[in-house]
C-alpha cells in the first residue's frame, strides 16, 4: 500500500512540476519520495535552485515561508497546513522592536526558526550551523539573539567577545532534556559518544561530546570511526542514522525528543496536497510584499556573512 501511494506521488510530481522538500525530521517513507532532504535552510536553498516551478514542503510553516522568501516566483505549499514551530512565533515584531530599543546600537540576529514577520524586523538570520560564524562576523559588539536562548547561550560561549542579549524563548522539545537523562544515557551506553543539538540547555551541550546542527550531527556520526552514538535531537534522526549506517548503533538521549508538529505530516498528506494542487484548491504560502522585502534583506545578510 505504501509503495502504491509513493508511486502516485511520483507521478503527480512529474505531471505538476512539483519538487518535494522534506525536513530531516520527517518519516522515512516521506524521505523516500523527496527530491531534497535536509535542515530548514538547506531545503530553502534547494528550492531556490531546483528546476521545478512548484515546491511542496514537508516540515513546518516557517520552513515553507523561508522557501518562499528565497523563491518568490515559485508556488510554495506546506504538506500539512497545521504544522507549525512552537518556537517560531514566540515573540511579536513589536516585542522585538521594544527590546531592541533597550539596547541602542545592538543588532537583531534571528534564528531561521522564526516567522517571516520576525525576520523582517531583524538585521540578519542564522542557522544553528552558521550562527557562531555570522555573530562573529557581524559589525556590532552587542547582539539581540532571538528567539532561542539556549542556542544564543551556546553562541555566546563560542563568541565571548560579543555581548549577546537573550529572551526566554526556544525549542520546548530540545529544552526538555534533563541533565539526569544525560548521565543515565552515558551510564547505560558507556561506549557511545553523545551528540546533541545546541537548542538543548547549556548543561546538556556542556556535558556532550559534540554539539551541532542536525546536519552536523549526522555528518559526524557517519564519518566517525566510533560505532555507537547517543543522539540528542529529534528521535527521527536516530532512525535515519540507523538506516544509513546499519553497522553502527544509535540510541536516543531522551524519549521526550519528539516534535509533535513534525510528526503531523503523513505520506497521505503529501498525496492529498498534490491532488489539491492538480485541482487548484491547495493552500499556497503567500507573504505580504512589505514583509517579503524586509525579510529577504535579513536572508541576504545571512548569505553574505557566512550561511
Amino acid at each position: 500500500m505504501i509503495q502504491q501511494i509513493q508511486t502516485e506521488i511520483e507521478q503527480l510530481k512529474r505531471q505538476l512540476d512539483v519538487a518535494v522538500m522534506a525536513h530531516s525530521y520527517q518519516g522515512q517513507e516521506i524521505l523516500e519520495v523527496a527530491d531534497a532532504v535536509g535542515d530548514s535552510f538547506q531545503l530553502s536553498k534547494q528550492a531556490q535552485v531546483c528546476s521545478q516551478s512548484r515546491i511542496l514542503l514537508c516540515g513546518v510553516h516557517f520552513m515553507a515561508e523561508t522557501a518562499k522568501l528565497l523563491s518568490p516566483d515559485k508556488q510554495v505549499y506546506l504538506a500539512h497546513p497545521g504544522a507549525v514551530c512552537p518556537m517560531a512565533g514566540q515573540f511579536t515584531p513589536e516585542q522585538i522592536m521594544a527590546e531592541r530599543a533597550k539596547h541602542p546600537g545592538c543588532k537583531v540576529v534571528a534564528y531561521i526558526n522564526t516567522t517571516a514577520a520576525l525576520k523582517a524586523v531583524s538585521d540578519v538570520c542564522v542557522t544553528s550551523s552558521s550562527a557562531e560564524q555570522i555573530v562573529r562576523n557581524l559589525d556590532a559588539d552587542e547582539i539581540l539573539f532571538i528567539p532561542d536562548c539556549n542556542l544564543g547561550s551556546y553562541v555566546q560561549s563560542r563568541v565571548p567577545e560579543k555581548k549577546i542579549y537573550l529572551l526566554p524563548g526556544g525549542c520546548p522539545v530540545h529544552a526538555s532534556v534533563e541533565p539526569e537523562e544525560l548521565s543515565a544515557a552515558r551510564a547505560l551506553y558507556p561506549e557511545a559518544e553523545i551528540l546533541v543539538h545546541p537548542e538543548c540547555r547549556k548543561e546538556i551541550t556542556a556535558g556532550a561530546d559534540f554539539a551541532g546542527a542536525t546536519s552536523a550531527i549526522m555528518q559526524y556520526a557517519k564519518q566517525s570511526d566510533r560505532n555507537a552514538f547517543i543522539i540528542g535531537t529529534e528521535i527521527s534522526i536516530t532512525e535515519h542514522l540507523q538506516v544509513d549506517c546499519p553497522d553502527k548503533r544509535f540510541y536516543n538521549l531522551s524519549k521526550k525528543l519528539i516534535c509533535p508538529d513534525m510528526k503531523l505530516t503523513t505520506l497521505m498528506d503529501v498525496l492529498h496536497t498534490l491532488r489539491d494542487i492538480s485541482r487548484g484548491t491547495a493552500q499556497e504560502i503567500l507573504i505580504p510584499a512589505q514583509i517579503q522585502q524586509a525579510a529577504q534583506r535579513s536572508i541576504e545578510a545571512m548569505l553574505r556573512l557566512g550561511a
